[in-house]
């Protein structure tokens, strides 16, 4: 599986060690960590998987839109983004865990904390 992505300046701003500057009304880019594709939770990977193969989904909202409300992920128009529930074991409930893709290719994102932090699933390392 190949998928990678990310802006080109975030891309860039972190391959050179660079800063990525945000302003009050979009705080994104700053915020978002990388994390390796092999570091992620097992779950994560059946996740992807059914993202790749376009579903069936365990939760009716897995695929919905992700608002971006936290202003966290690089500010994009309303429908760019979508989230999917990664299960945590041992939970009654969705849990906190998420997938969120945006419509560049390949672009993917891990959260753990229900959106209080965001990580760019590097699919490299």
């Amino acid at each position: 599986m190949t998928r990678i992505g990310a802006s080109a300046a975030l891309l860039s701003a972190l391959l050179v060690g660079g800063t990525v500057t945000a302003n009050a009304a979009d705080t994104s880019a700053a915020a978002v960590g990388r994390i390796c594709y092999s570091d992620l939770p097992a779950q994560a990977y059946d996740t992807l998987d059914l993202i790749e193969s376009g579903g069936p989904f365990p939760y009716p909202q897995d695929g919905t839109v992700f608002q971006n409300r936290e202003g966290i992920l690089p500010s994009q128009s309303s429908g760019y983004y979508h989230e999917y529930t990664v299960k945590t074991p041992g939970s009654s409930t969705r849990g906190a865990r998420r997938i969120v893709t945006g419509q560049k290719t390949q672009e993917d994102y891990y959260t753990a904390d229900h959106y209080a932090s965001f990580a760019l699933i590097n699919y490299t390392c």
